[in-house]
């Protein structure tokens, strides 16, 4: 039989047919929307926008390709001559790669990578669950504090698979029909996510908000950051925690774990011991010095040095390790900065924030449907685009609340969790077969409507 040929392929035939269906809309959208004063750096701008949200919603092409050419157009576009009639200095949007946003979560990346590397996380989710004890409700308390904490470091989809691994033996031995089983496993995609709201680098919508607001001028550091948000992740996952006993976990009686002694691993090597050393000696001095960057104002993106230069040096990470870390991510972060730029720096968001002004809608109601409508478009499109379109757009419209409203839409993109492909904890945790899609309605719905809330409450008391 003769083999089917790539553009032949349906699915492939299908992403071909989005593109330019996304393309057509576009054009069309922009025709029909843009003012006649508008500049052609505003109606490039204004297309780019209309074309990469279709792009992201369909997922006609892979996201981080959606921000090279978000970055390419930008260039072209804006800085041609021959079809701009006033060019713009472009370096600023090729510049975001450079951006000390994408320092900062490469040093998280290459912790994290250490960490698998050296199997630190999966000492760790297994000393979680010894300590743990047998008793599910003590045992989901502690799968999910541990993937919180460990989702703030690394990211939420690299601590989802390592948790899963990790627990797959005790998922095994409870069955398929296990409502403890389905408890841990909703638990555990909740707390990735939640706890990714802690540091600046736990999630692509904090590094893309910290560097929105390095833009204008407001520098926020790895502490500052914590404040806002490690409180809230630990109040959404103990709710969450809270709300799953009570409706899975009403038999609290032990499990048997003998399934953690089945497993016969051979004696580590020394070098193996002493790369773990230096892994634990590097996490310790990093995040010591995120959090004292007070004492010693080093930036943040700096300190990412430590990891960078130490772990190559010692060859804890070599070549092959570096190659393997998610570039796509931090491709798919600078794009969202470039067109979170162009649409300032046009001026496009200012002229629709003054719109909105001009219906004289009170500061706090605004707040509240940029938080839930940030939350609503998470559920259906990736938090790192969301944030990358709504982020701007709140900062024009509140220029009183400019660090409040980042933080806000930040901090709201994390609380999408009703459908499988919310986040990509959830489609992780989808992919055993254990849960049904429905399943996902109960973190959904609990952290959609009750973590907005608390996050405007919380970010407003503490501004």
């Amino acid at each position: 039989m003769k083999k089917e040929t790539n553009a032949n392929n349906p699915s492939r035939r299908k992403a071909i047919i989005s593109f330019f269906s996304c393309f057509a809309v576009a054009v069309g959208l922009t025709i029909f929307i843009k003012e006649p004063s508008f500049t052609d750096s505003q109606v490039y701008v204004l297309f780019l926008l209309f074309f990469a949200i279709g792009l992201w919603l369909t997922e006609a092409i892979p996201a981080f390709s959606v921000s090279l050419f978000i970055i390419a157009y930008l260039v072209f576009a804006l800085g041609n001559k021959h079809i701009n009639s006033a060019p713009e200095n472009i370096a600023p949007y090729a510049q975001t790669l450079s951006s000390s946003v994408i320092w900062l979560m490469l040093g998280g990346f290459f912790l994290s990578s250490a960490m698998t590397k050296t199997k630190l996380d999966e000492t760790l989710f297994k000393f979680t669950l010894k300590v743990s004890g047998s008793k599910p409700r003590s045992l989901l308390i502690g799968l999910m504090a541990t993937t919180m904490f460990a989702s703030m470091l690394m990211s939420n989809t690299a601590t989802t698979a390592m948790v899963i691994a990790a627990v797959t033996p005790l998922i095994t031995s409870l069955g398929k029909q296990s409502v403890v089983a389905k408890a841990l496993l909703l638990g555990i995609a909740i707390a990735a996510t939640t706890g990714g709201m802690g540091t600046i680098i736990g999630t692509p919508s904090n590094a893309i908000a910290a560097g929105a607001l390095e833009n204008i001028g407001i520098h926020i550091d790895f502490i500052q950051w914590m404040k806002y948000g490690l409180p809230l992740a630990l109040v959404l996952t103990a709710l969450a925690c809270v709300v799953l006993m009570l409706i899975y976990i009403k038999d609290n009686t032990s499990i048997d774990m003998d399934f953690l002694q089945k497993k016969v691993e051979k004696e580590p090597s020394e070098g193996f011991n002493i790369r773990r050393k230096i892994v634990i000696a590097v996490i310790l001095v990093t995040v010591a010095l995120w959090l004292t960057t007070s004492l010693h104002d080093l930036t943040v993106a700096s300190i990412c040095a430590v990891p960078l230069v130490i772990l190559t040096l010692t060859g804890v990470l070599e070549g092959k390790d570096v190659q393997q870390l998610p570039w796509d991510t931090l491709l798919l972060v600078a794009g969202g900065l470039s067109l979170g730029l162009a649409m300032e720096q046009t001026g496009l968001l200012t002229f629709y924030a003054n719109k909105l002004l001009i219906m004289e809608v009170n500061s706090y109601v605004l707040i509240f449907v940029l938080a839930f409508a940030t939350m609503l478009f998470s559920n259906i499109m990736s938090n790192t685009a969301t944030s990358t379109v709504m982020i701007p757009l709140g900062i024009a419209i509140l220029v009183a609340l400019k660090l409040e409203i980042t933080l806000i839409i930040a901090l709201a993109a994390s609380t999408a969790m009703f459908l499988p492909v919310s986040t990509p904890p959830n489609a992780i945790v989808f992919s055993t077969g254990l849960i049904k899609q429905k399943d996902f309605r109960i973190g959904g719905i609990l952290i959609g409507l009750a973590g907005p809330v608390l996050i405007i409450l919380w970010v407003m008391l503490l501004s």
